[in-house]
């Protein structure tokens, strides 16, 4: 893990889930996953927007050439947990599945991206070919 996302992470804890250093406030996550190849726990921040009861998040890697491990991971095992701010100013554990947005639906949340921050337009004409993947976190039934 990156001193950048460690030092992310302790600010999300011990904030109850928000995150002013980097300007996120509470528009973010910590993602929960399992390495597709080595089956070990990984935790990484990510922007997120909330959509209804659910949240999105972008595998920007900041414009990198290929999607980051967290992305993969997701993949390869969609159930997972995520940390997120409550109304209460708390961090709270939630159990997602995670679902890759295609078509319509993928161009509606990434535009609503692009709305809140327009470094993500930027990411994805850094990433040339390769579509910036958003997924759907949404909370276990």
């Amino acid at each position: 893990m990156s001193d950048y996302n460690a030092t992310i992470i302790a600010e999300f804890r011990a904030n109850g889930g928000r995150v002013d250093s980097a300007g996120f406030g509470t528009h973010l996550v910590l993602l929960h996953t399992v390495g597709a190849r080595t089956g070990q726990p990984r935790v990484n921040p990510a922007m997120s927007l909330r959509d209804g009861d659910a949240w999105l998040v972008v595998a920007s890697a900041a414009g990198a050439e290929k999607d980051p491990a967290w992305a993969v991971n997701l993949r390869a095992h969609p159930h997972t947990e995520i940390e997120v701010a409550t109304a209460h100013g708390e961090a709270q554990t939630v159990p997602v599945t995670a679902t890759e947005l295609d078509g319509e639906d993928y161009e509606t949340a990434f535009a609503r991206f692009v709305r809140r921050s327009s470094a993500f337009a930027n990411y994805q004409r850094r990433a040339g070919a390769r579509r910036l993947p958003v997924f759907r976190l949404a909370p276990w039934e």
